[in-house]
């Protein structure tokens, strides 16, 4: 990981500049797709160890791989590494172009390229390559598909009738509103053809394999990715449900409109549902997730002298209200010594939403930051930090940033009022002025976004 990740005015001046690095450094560790890979699939001899179940590779013709997500690279390097000649070939769908030097991959492996957080040309290109691979592979064949955090736009192929601009629009939409992950998933299940077990529907009779690195709250296996390869649980009329809950059916293109009422009238098959049989022999396991990461990462604080304990991985709603609740807990740990007394470190893991109502430029880590600007002000050694575990906050080049108890009183002197750079959702020019965003570049893994609350 970058050394760029801690270039912040606050925590080189926090006096607590070492142990922080340490933990935030722990935190990426932890979330590290190949380590996490390397935990879970061992191969000894002629048999593949993937948690309780054990393939025997002799049985099968041919091994494939194939993956999409934003570490979708790094898992498939891991699988390459323990593996080996036992692969014949494979599709990875990421969103970097070509691959890192530390990441060599074999020929045989082709990498293709896609457009996250909305689909582009390159995501459907990429998406109808993969569908080609494995609809050309064979009943004794095994496949082994490795899904991570941004792979609901990265692999995309609308359904019929559904042009990529009409997705595009309605998922601009939906970031805008505010809706929750599950909630605009479950829109994208009933508009593509690969989602909501529609990849497992196509490789079926083909052995299918696949692991996970969860990015959503709770790692529901429907949700991450928008569920390829397992059955979905919602229905079209769930979809229009989501549609009204926030007032935006008259703002969706009129041919997803079309699809989802003729879903709902039953002129279209619904997604793939439990019990169906292309489901029956497959094994789906999450390898990694925001919990796993959040715990190390308590281990790591203790192992530094502080009291660490973790306060949820299941925080959501509006980004700014969860920095004022964040903010108040750090003042109640530095006034009272409660829920725990100082040197204190909480993990808060999960994902908060933006609704936009400004032009400006942020993303939900920054805007959970600048929330809690007010509530700890004048604080001494507190400090609240936010990371987007991919080290990307939104459509910005930061992962998040840090607020200490003299943010508010070094923003008004240079000139900078919190509450009008919230209204204007532009919390990343906020703290660009002030030296204190996080940048880490991409990091190549995604397990939701972490917010560490020190007090010392």
């Amino acid at each position: 990981m970058s050394p760029a990740l801690f270039n912040s005015y606050s925590l080189h001046n926090s006096g607590h500049y070492e142990t922080v690095q340490k933990v935030l450094h722990s935190a990426l560790e932890a979330a590290d797709p190949m380590m996490a890979i390397r935990r879970k699939v061992v191969l000894e001899g002629d048999y593949l160890r993937i948690a309780e179940r054990e393939y025997f590779l002799n049985e099968y013709n041919r091994v494939f791989l194939i993956g999409f997500g934003k570490a979708a690279l790094s898992m498939t390097k891991a699988m390459m590494d323990i593996l080996g000649d036992w692969v014949k070939g494979g599709i990875v769908i990421s969103k970097l172009t070509g691959c890192p030097d530390e990441i060599l991959l074999p020929e045989t492996i082709r990498v293709l390229k896609g457009s996250h957080p909305v689909p582009d040309e390159n995501s459907v290109y990429s998406t109808q390559a993969l569908v080609e691979f494995v609809k050309e592979t064979q009943p004794n064949d095994l496949v082994i598909c490795l899904i991570s955090g941004g792979g609901s736009a990265l692999l995309t192929l609308p359904v019929e009738g559904v042009g990529l601009e009409d997705i595009r629009s309605l998922t601009n939409t939906l970031l805008a509103c505010g809706a929750e992950i599950g909630e605009i998933n479950t829109l994208r299940k009933h508009l593509d053809q690969v989602k909501g077990g529609g990849l497992a529907h196509m490789i079926f009779p083909a052995q299918l394999i696949t692991l996970i690195l969860s990015d959503v709250i709770g790692s529901p296996l429907d949700v991450i990715a928008s569920g390829p390869t397992v059955a979905d649980p919602t229905t079209y009329e769930d979809a229009i449900k989501i549609l009204r809950k926030y007032r935006i059916e008259g703002q969706v293109p009129v041919r997803i409109m079309k699809v989802l009422q003729a879903g709902r009238q039953g002129r279209i098959d619904e997604t793939v549902k439990p019990g169906e049989e292309c489901l029956q022999y497959i094994q789906n396991m999450v390898v990694s997730s925001n919990v796993q990461a959040a715990k190390y990462t308590l281990e790591v604080a203790r192992r530094e002298g502080l009291n660490a304990n973790l306060l949820t991985t299941f925080l959501h709603g509006e980004a700014n209200q969860a920095g004022m609740f964040l903010g108040g807990i750090i003042r109640q740990i530095a006034t009272s010594g409660q829920p725990m007394n100082p040197p204190a470190c909480l993990v808060v893991g999960g994902e908060t939403t933006v609704t936009l109502r400004g032009n400006g430029l942020g993303g939900r880590n920054m805007e959970l930051a600048l929330g809690a600007v007010y509530d700890i002000a004048g604080l001494e050694k507190s400090m609240l930090i936010t990371l987007a575990t991919d080290g990307e906050d939104g459509p910005t080049d930061a992962a998040g940033a840090v607020v200490t108890g003299q943010t508010l009183d070094r923003g008004r002197r240079a000139g900078l009022n919190p509450s009008l750079f919230l209204q204007n959702n532009d919390s990343y020019h906020y703290f660009e002025r002030l030296n204190d965003l996080l940048k880490t570049g991409p990091t190549g893994t995604n397990v939701n976004d972490l917010a560490f609350l020190f007090v010392f």
